[in-house]
């Protein structure tokens, strides 16, 4: 049997009572005794605290010390622009390969601490990592590295409206930050003994809140302060799964893998303009192709009728009872207040609207196409 890695924060998923799983290879909480319910409306109304360390963290840097050549070489594998990045800047965008599949996607990161602006800072799916970084090292040219931190640093999720003021109250500098901006910095106040963290307004929920990186001892005793606060509630796998659900957000393995492009399934906003056409990275011809030819199926939302939720694989089909998709990510949605799911349909079916057929457990059962998110993003842009 192999034996399944533990974060930095496994002791405390266990002395707080969390139902462990295996997921992406590490033994993972699934749910605390609060249940998914209750971890979900938590997050939508406070603040949720959510483990991610099994994610990966990694730099790339230039030897001759320039963010241009680290950059130009990071373009040649992700479709988004990345030489145009301020400092303290982050974007979304996805690795591919050849054929325009989808082998991870990640957040990238420019640097803005004084001395650092020239480095990359990258997170990648925890279940992608080892594949991410061969793939990487592999593509890189000579005097471009990659430097892997999954070791030394822990990655934490403090999602939801109350989270700006919890965390606010270590460093008041963190409320001025806007959705999808970072910054590195000392976190003290209340704490007993201050530590350094970099700190991202960004996250996989919909909601306000950050995502937080720090060396592993110094993320204990970060999760042991924040957990004193009345707000704050740890969150298990489960919810975080509802949560990114209800926000839309693909989830990688599901949603998009090596046989979807970014366009199918609906990123082409994560593509910036000049980068659409004539673009120099891995991948690009069948983007391109894609965009012009407009693709044959599309992720869209699904508003399944009644209360029985559509999982993963069940069949779409049309009013004649025509197969035209299948479910990607579907469950019960708390803050709707039931079934939702996404999946990918034929394009003539995409539109907002349009009725469709769920197969579940051998029954067609009515739902329906709609538009994401199932509820709204709460994003702090200023």
């Amino acid at each position: 049997m192999t034996q399944l890695k533990k974060t930095a924060l496994h002791q405390f998923h266990v002395d707080s009572g969390a139902k462990m799983v295996e997921f992406a290879g590490y033994d993972m909480p699934v749910q605390y005794p609060m249940g998914v319910m209750g971890e979900h409306l938590h997050t939508r109304e406070k603040a949720g605290l959510f483990d991610v360390s099994h994610m990966g963290q990694c730099f790339i840097a230039a030897d001759d010390g320039t963010f241009e050549t680290a950059a130009k070489a990071l373009e040649k594998l992700v479709p988004a622009s990345i030489q145009d990045l301020e400092p303290g800047q982050q974007r979304y965008s996805q690795l591919l390969n050849k054929d325009g599949g989808i082998l991870d996607d990640l957040m990238i990161s420019r640097l803005g601490l004084k001395g650092h602006t020239h480095q990359l800072y990258l997170v990648v799916n925890a279940g992608c990592k080892v594949a991410d970084y061969k793939h990487i090292k592999k593509h890189l040219p000579k005097g471009v590295n990659l430097s892997i931190k999954d070791d030394t640093l822990s990655l934490i999720a403090l999602q939801g409206p109350r989270a700006s003021d919890v965390l606010g109250c270590l460093n008041e500098a963190v409320e001025d930050l806007v959705f999808m901006t970072h910054t590195d910095l000392q976190l003290a106040g209340t704490l007993d003994e201050p530590l350094y963290a970099h700190i991202s307004r960004s996250g996989y929920t919909g909601e306000d809140g950050y995502e937080i990186s720090a060396k592993h001892d110094d993320m204990i005793r970060l999760v042991e302060h924040l957990m004193t606060y009345d707000d704050v509630e740890i969150i298990g796998l489960g919810a975080r799964d509802s949560l990114r659900m209800e926000a839309g957000l693909c989830l990688y393995g599901h949603d998009i893998d090596t046989t979807t492009n970014p366009i199918e399934a609906g990123l082409i906003w994560s593509i910036q303009k000049h980068r659409r056409e004539g673009g120099d990275y891995l991948g690009a011809k069948a983007v391109e192709e894609t965009i012009k030819n407009k693709p044959k199926r599309k992720l869209v939302g699904i508003l399944p009728e009644g209360r029985a939720p559509a999982r993963e694989h069940t069949e779409i089909q049309d009013m004649d009872g025509k197969t035209i998709g299948e479910i990607t990510s579907g469950g019960f949605g708390p803050t709707v207040g039931g079934p939702v799911a996404m999946g990918y349909v034929s394009r003539k079916f995409s539109k907002a609207g349009t009725p469709v057929q769920l197969i579940v457990r051998g029954k067609a059962r009515p739902a329906s196409v709609v538009k994401m998110p199932f509820a709204p993003h709460q994003y702090y842009r200023g």
